[in-house]
């Protein structure tokens, strides 16, 4: 008896170590860096040179719908030999190089996590520019997803708790703390923010779920709203005076899906009609066909003398928490 309970100890033993040896989870710090940085790790003389050029044409292109040229990602470039210890943790990385291979590819928590890696390699310097070509679209969207991921884990560590989209357009937004709800009405609500200088603001509301039929004249159909919403609730310094589309420039509108429902996505300028003011809006029209309407989420931004990049991106990813999922 006193044999079988040490053999069961033992085959005990076993099957405990067998399972100890396992493959265990490597430990990634997290990754470091300010929101829409890019660390570009290649040769100096090839930033300096073509492959460079293509590097800064396409990520360090303006971003459309600002007032100003800002580009998409701030660019950090070193050389492979100092690309060691914490600047490996860098959440964006592109790296180039010469090599015998050719390849492009995006991996992802190499050094850190969350983190995304580019690599391009080629043999020759054309070889190099065309693999950030080819890449260049697909890191780009990568770069942004995490950078709006790494946005949003940053301020829902405080939010509101104020119900006012909820009661008022049954949905809820991850919104901070210290944006406040400064005017709501039936299907209508703003909330804003106090910024050096100036305002970050986010509008929702519905249209009925027959808007925007006509193709021919979609853009000019989303102007009209904004200018009617913008001189409903939106009132500028004086009287007579409120926010609506720049007309000098026609918005852009790409294709999108927010929360798997088909959108629109708006960027462009407002102005305030009879007075000197004027900022960047991104403006999400979603076609939410379960309560037969169109919701329009909108944030735009004054900041008079300021980069607003960094301020139209955060209210991006605040448009972009909202849940439809939820009850009155």
């Amino acid at each position: 008896m006193k044999k079988i309970g040490t053999l069961c100890t033992l085959l005990l033993v076993v099957l405990w170590s067998c399972k100890d040896t396992g493959p265990k989870q490597r430990f990634l710090p997290p990754s470091t860096g300010g929101i829409n940085s890019l660390m570009v790790v290649m040769d100096t003389e090839l930033w300096k040179g073509e492959v460079g050029d293509r590097i800064r044409e396409h990520f360090a292109a303006p971003v459309r719908g600002l007032p100003q040229g800002e580009p998409k990602f701030t660019i950090t470039q070193i050389p492979p030999q100092v690309f060691k210890g914490a600047t490996t943790y860098s959440r964006s990385v592109l790296f180039v190089e010469r090599d015998t291979t050719t390849l492009a590819h995006i991996k992802s928590d190499v050094y850190a996590k969350p983190q995304k890696v580019a690599v391009v390699k080629g043999k020759t310097q054309n070889d190099l520019a065309q693999g950030v070509d080819s890449l260049a679209a697909m890191a780009i969207a990568s770069f942004k997803k995490t950078e709006i991921e790494e946005a949003q884990r940053r301020f829902t560590r405080s939010l509101s708790k104020d119900n006012a989209l909820l009661e008022e357009l049954g949905i809820k937004l991850k919104v901070p703390s210290l944006y406040k709800v400064g005017k709501r009405d039936k299907n209508f609500v703003w909330m804003d923010i106090q910024i050096p200088r100036g305002t970050m603001n986010i509008v929702a509301y519905a249209m009925p779920g027959n808007s925007f039929t006509n193709d021919s004249t979609f853009v000019q159909d989303i102007v009209q709203m904004r200018d009617s919403i913008g001189k409903k609730y939106v009132p500028g310094p004086y009287e007579n005076t409120y926010m609506v589309t720049e007309k000098a420039f026609a918005p852009y509108v790409f294709p999108a899906r927010i929360k798997g429902k088909k959108a629109a996505e708006v960027r462009g300028i407002w102005e305030i009609h009879g007075y000197p003011m004027a900022g960047p809006f991104l403006t999400y029209i979603i076609n939410d066909e379960e309560n037969d309407r169109k919701l329009v989420l909108e944030g735009f931004t004054f900041a008079p003398s300021q980069e607003k990049r960094d301020y139209m991106f955060e209210l991006e990813a605040i448009l972009k928490t909202v849940d439809f999922n939820v009850s009155p």
